[in-house]
């Protein structure tokens, strides 16, 4: 199947890796053309393999050992250059091309494809590619899901003592009046513990030195005193 831009060119003892490459390549959204998967059924291979050079913009050459040893890999490098594709050698090994190899080579821009691990080597390769084609880089991976938030626990109401609350009650409407009932229910329902209530309660009251009073008086509650004495300053 000719017609795609990437012509991948490969020693047969090169196969696997040659298909390797492949597959992350098209994972990035550039097909390549590979023998023999793209060779039509009942073609003429060669036929085949001239056309996709020709129709293809960037010849990715696995270069090993024995790419550099094979006449079929130099022949596809030829025509290449003679087709004017750029070439994109990607070296499987520490291995320098042969003299013909290096006449065609000397002038491509080479990547390596060691050290492991290889992940890296086929991303510069794909980085490399989408230049060569102008294509735009691919966005970065969708962020994974935040774990869904734990939903709140609703406060659990704190059972205060009533005969405390009375006292307190009585405490603050020593100094705000009447309005101390409300006051104490409002803070009662939504407060978290008798330290808590003491300091909203102690909150209303705009006098300073009343509020200290009615602190020293709840605190005197809290800790068992009289509440028939009253108020007391703290000492």
């Amino acid at each position: 199947m000719a017609g795609r831009e990437i012509f991948v060119s490969y020693s047969q003892p090169d196969r696997a890796a040659a298909a390797e490459l492949v597959a992350h390549v098209e994972e990035q959204g550039i097909p390549c053309w590979v023998a023999p998967r793209d060779v039509t059924p009942a073609a003429d291979w060669a036929a085949e393999i001239i056309a996709a050079i020709a129709a293809a913009r960037v010849m990715v050459l696995l270069f090993s050992e024995s790419a550099n040893a094979s006449a079929q890999v130099r022949r596809e490098v030829e025509r290449a250059v003679h087709r004017n594709v750029t070439i994109v050698p990607f070296r499987l090994a520490d291995v320098m091309p042969s003299s013909s190899l290096e006449y065609f080579l000397s002038t491509q821009q080479w990547l390596d494809a060691f050290p492991p691990p290889m992940t890296l080597h086929y991303a510069r390769l794909c980085v490399r590619l989408r230049e060569i084609l102008a294509l735009p880089a691919l966005p970065p991976p969708p962020a994974a899901p935040s774990p869904p938030a734990a939903a709140a626990t609703p406060r659990q109401p704190v059972h205060l003592d009533p005969v405390q609350l009375q006292r307190i009650e009585l405490a603050l409407a020593s100094h705000m009046g009447p309005v101390a009932r409300h006051l104490v229910s409002r803070a009662a329902a939504g407060t978290a513990g008798l330290e808590a209530l003491i300091e909203r309660l102690g909150a209303e009251i705009d006098s300073e030195s009343e509020r200290r009073d009615f602190l020293g008086a709840c605190r005197a509650i809290v800790l068992g005193g009289d509440p028939g004495r009253g108020p007391q300053n703290p000492t």
